[in-house]
């Protein structure tokens, strides 16, 4: 059962995806899939390389910018500006809960140059706090 959320026209976020919900995300226009949950933090759940091959076969990309527990590097941030930017249609970016992948994306948009106010009310809207990171997305802002 699919648990998409809506983040932006471009980008959806959702707990733990099956491969089944490859087929749900693509016919909701996703071309790509972000996985933001290292391999092994949960053993149980399908991990990344099974995802990819999956998405692969029907069609959609793929690419992984995991997001351990100690946090988010700029490095992170500036690889999912680079991926939102390229992408050529909507996005599906998951981890377990998908907050991990609801607040790399506000900090993507931070530093890409959206209002933090904006990133905050749209994340809410599609059941997300990023209170977390709002220093950071304000100091992305400011740059």
């Amino acid at each position: 059962m699919t648990d998409f959320r809506i983040l932006s026209d471009s980008v959806l976020a959702s707990p733990q995806i099956s491969i089944e919900d490859l087929s749900a995300a693509k016919a909701e226009g996703v071309t790509l899939i972000v996985n933001n949950r290292p391999d092994g933090e949960d053993p149980t759940a399908v991990q990344g390389e099974a995802i990819a091959a999956a998405a692969e076969q029907i069609g959609l990309s793929y690419c992984a910018i995991p997001i351990g527990h100690s946090g988010f590097s700029e490095v992170q941030v500036d690889e999912m500006v680079r991926v939102l930017a390229e992408a050529k249609g909507k996005v599906l970016a998951y981890c377990r809960s998908g907050t991990r992948s609801t607040l790399l994306w506000a900090l993507a948009q931070a530093k890409s140059g959206a209002a933090p106010d904006e990133i905050a009310r749209a994340a809410m809207a599609a059941g997300y706090d990023i209170s977390p990171v709002r220093p950071m997305l304000d100091m992305f802002a400011a740059r």
